[in-house]
């Protein structure tokens, strides 16, 4: 069964309210766009729902998920799903904590999962295309994407300032706003890592999983900010 829909968002521990604190409201309107943009996911018709980001290393993960965001200053563990007693599934990284955060959001998102997935951030983007580019499934399923922009927005930014990365940014925001998967297929790794870029990787998951499918994809833009001197996009994209 095809890919029918994605959805795209960032990872900032800060987009949990709980770790955010006083600040929270700042984050407000990236809060609402990533709930609006699984929610779309969800309502396309997606029976399944793989999830992508960035990790140390490439690897699967399996029902049950666990995630804990301790790390970042307030002990909140997400969780979701059955395995078989006894077993302890191996954490999540920041990427796929935040994701599945998101998902537990929306009354039916944790219950739609069938897996996981975190791609090495250095990982060759031809490699990475292939990723889910030949997922099975029996039903019609969608790709939940999370990934950031540069940390390298400004001088208070994670990564200081760089004067290449807004064009960067720009650049990604315009590709997730078309659909335009050989866009995001080109984005160089090398330059990519100089500007901290945490998304790079899953993004193309995304593009060489819809090149994969066939078809014409349809983007929208939710949102696109840098307000910490990090990037951060939403979108979704559906079949056209």
């Amino acid at each position: 069964m095809p890919l029918v829909a994605a959805a795209v968002c960032p990872h900032p521990p800060l987009i949990v309210p709980e770790l955010a604190g006083a600040a929270a409201p700042e984050l407000d309107g990236l809060r609402a766009a990533c709930d609006a943009a699984i929610a779309d996911l969800m309502d396309s018709g997606a029976h399944r729902i793989v999830v992508v980001g960035d990790g140390p290393e490439s690897r699967t993960y399996h029902s049950p998920y666990r995630g804990s965001l301790a790390r970042w200053g307030v002990d909140i563990e997400v969780s979701f799903g059955a395995g078989r007693p006894g077993y302890r599934p191996a954490p999540l990284p920041l990427s796929l904590t935040v994701g599945a955060w998101l998902l537990c959001r929306h009354p039916t998102g944790p219950s739609a999962v069938a897996r996981m997935h975190a791609v090495a951030t250095e990982a060759d983007p031809a490699v990475a295309a292939t990723l889910c580019a030949g997922h099975g499934s029996d039903a019609d399923w969608g790709l939940l994407v999370m990934g950031d922009g540069s940390a390298c927005r400004g001088p208070k930014s994670p990564g200081y300032d760089d004067p290449r990365a807004e064009a960067y940014d720009d650049g990604v925001a315009r590709a997730l706003a078309d659909a335009d998967a050989e866009a995001l297929l080109g984005l160089d790794p090398a330059l990519s890592a100089e500007l901290k870029v945490a998304g790079r990787a899953p993004w193309q998951v995304l593009a060489g999983a819809a090149r994969a499918a066939g078809g014409d994809w349809r983007g929208e833009l939710r949102h696109y900010g840098a307000p910490y001197g990090v990037a951060y996009v939403v979108a979704s994209w559906e079949r056209a």
